[in-house]
């Protein structure tokens, strides 16, 4: 259970952390933050370590964890080493799959759709995690794998936030079928060019969704300035 409880804050704190409620430099209380959520220290404290793996926390010996927001190029460069790392495990899995991996993948699809359908956004970042590491396991390389695993891990929040840009989610799912269709098929070369469009249509759609935070943090400033003048 704690561990779940941890999960959970760690994604308030991812969407909190990106959408501007906290900016960069400052400080996440522990004794707040456990107020707030009307938790203990210890799930804050886990959550705390998960943030800092995604680079959106720097933690301090004995001063504590202080936001950090990666640049939106520093962002879009780590899609591009994801969209390559996942097309060669797309293309190996096309070649490599098991029968049993097939389907665990199509249930993974499944159970997107399903989400989808529902319109629950975060149950669907879930299923669509299962999906991709599905992948990763079926391209029958463990140093690939591992890699692919890490920088996934790492993208995270920006995998699961770009899938509040309007109509995403369905789109996503849409690219999720097409790289079915490619592995399931054994064409190796397709399935590759598939999923790495996959991965920087993604790149592009949180660079939308930042293009429209800061837009409304613009709005937001200006209405402050209009009330206090």
């Amino acid at each position: 259970m704690g561990e779940r409880i941890a999960d959970k804050l760690r994604d308030q704190l991812e969407q909190d952390i990106l959408t501007g409620v906290y900016a960069p430099g400052d400080r996440l209380d522990e004794l707040r933050l456990a107020t707030r959520f009307s938790v203990s220290r210890t799930p804050i404290r886990e959550a705390f370590q998960h943030l800092a793996a995604s680079g959106l926390v720097d933690l301090k010996p004995r001063r504590g964890a202080f936001v950090r927001r990666p640049s939106v190029v520093e962002i879009f460069e780590m899609f591009e080493v994801m969209a390559e790392l996942e097309g060669m495990c797309g293309r190996l899995a096309a070649r490599r799959i098991s029968a049993r991996q097939l389907s665990d993948l199509e249930a993974a699809l499944e159970a997107c759709e399903k989400a989808c359908s529902r319109g629950e956004l975060d149950d669907y970042y879930y299923e669509n995690e299962r999906f991709h590491f599905v992948i990763y396991r079926a391209c029958g390389n463990g140093y690939l794998s591992k890699q692919a695993m890490a920088l996934h891990r790492r993208l995270k929040p920006y995998r699961r936030m770009q899938l509040r840009v309007r109509g995403r989610m369905r789109r996503s799912l849409d690219e999720h079928r097409a790289i079915v269709e490619a592995i399931r098929g054994e064409r190796a070369e397709e399935a590759e060019r598939v999923v790495k469009s996959h991965l920087l249509i993604q790149g592009e759609e949180f660079n939308d969704l930042v293009a429209g935070l800061e837009k409304e943090r613009g709005l937001e400033r200006e209405r402050g300035l209009t009330s206090a003048g």
